[in-house]
């Protein structure tokens, strides 16, 4: 029943775009950017706050008009730093901090835009890379760990930043290629072309470069670093060919095939990989 009234409302929505698209062009454009990068879940409250985010030291950071949300779990002089996904927070590190506190390492997880305790209406990549560079610079990492669209605005952070400071990176599930996530949600919504058009034409604007060239796979070949990828070939939400596409281009990163785990891949043979690989000397 939920997937048949999900399915009514997100035509519904596609209709009523593509019927405005016909009068008020540029405010059906608008709409659709909305709904493709205003998240409509993953933000909390100070009074709702998950119970493993109250077991961390909150520290908050004013930078211009922006407020971001850290949470540090205070450990020795080496530091991690954790990049949720879309629709998400940082309580979604729970399943994984065990296996990271048994290093003694500091912990830092960060709400991306809009999400979580931090502030904003809208999601992007590279808002969230600029969200990454300000923490960076005040916390100055040596690992991050990036989930989903984490992970892929943790692989763009590192090809736009080129940080020498950031040893190894994690990215678990990411998605390669933006016009992949476009078109999927032009198609969830049967968007008509001349909306599609509007949306792509917008798009290349605020990205500054073609749609084609902001992918993963492209910031992965420009980086240095020492990676580990992880990608589920039972992943509905980011097919496993993404991350092919990543492990492809990048030049010095082990690659970890698993089955079973969808797309938030908790796991504890997962993790006790991703703890060898950050923290054991070769």
């Amino acid at each position: 029943m939920k997937k048949v009234s999900y399915f009514l409302l997100t035509k519904s929505i596609g209709f009523y775009i593509n019927l405005m698209s016909f009068v008020f062009p540029e405010k059906a454009a608008q709409l659709a950017h909305g709904f493709f990068s205003e998240p409509r879940q993953g933000k909390l409250t100070q009074k709702k706050l998950p119970k493993i985010l109250k077991e961390a030291h909150p520290e908050t950071i004013q930078f211009n008009e922006d407020v971001i949300q850290t949470y540090i779990w205070k450990g020795n002089e080496t530091i991690i730093l954790l990049i949720h996904g879309w629709e998400s927070n940082s309580s979604r590190w729970k399943k994984m901090l065990p296996y990271l506190k048994k290093s003694g390492s500091t912990i830092i997880a960060i709400d991306g835009p809009a999400q979580g305790l931090s502030s904003g209406k809208e999601f992007s990549v590279p808002k969230y890379a600029e969200f990454i560079d300000i923490v960076v610079k005040k916390y100055q990492p040596h690992y991050i760990i990036g989930h989903s669209l984490g992970g892929k605005a943790s692989l763009y952070y590192q090809y736009k930043y080129q940080n020498p400071g950031i040893q190894k990176m994690v990215i678990l599930g990411a998605p390669s290629d933006f016009n992949i996530i476009l078109n999927n949600f032009v198609r969830l919504l049967s968007l008509n072309n001349k909306v599609a058009k509007a949306m792509e034409d917008k798009y290349t604007t605020l990205l500054n470069q073609s749609l084609d060239l902001f992918s993963a796979k492209e910031f992965a070949s420009k980086i240095d670093v020492k990676g580990f990828l992880a990608h589920d070939i039972d992943d509905i939400v980011v097919l496993f060919k993404e991350g092919k596409k990543i492990a492809g281009a990048w030049k010095n990163v082990q690659f970890m095939e698993t089955k079973g785990l969808g797309h938030k891949l908790h796991d504890d043979e997962l993790y006790q990989k991703v703890s060898r690989f950050l923290f054991e000397t070769e």
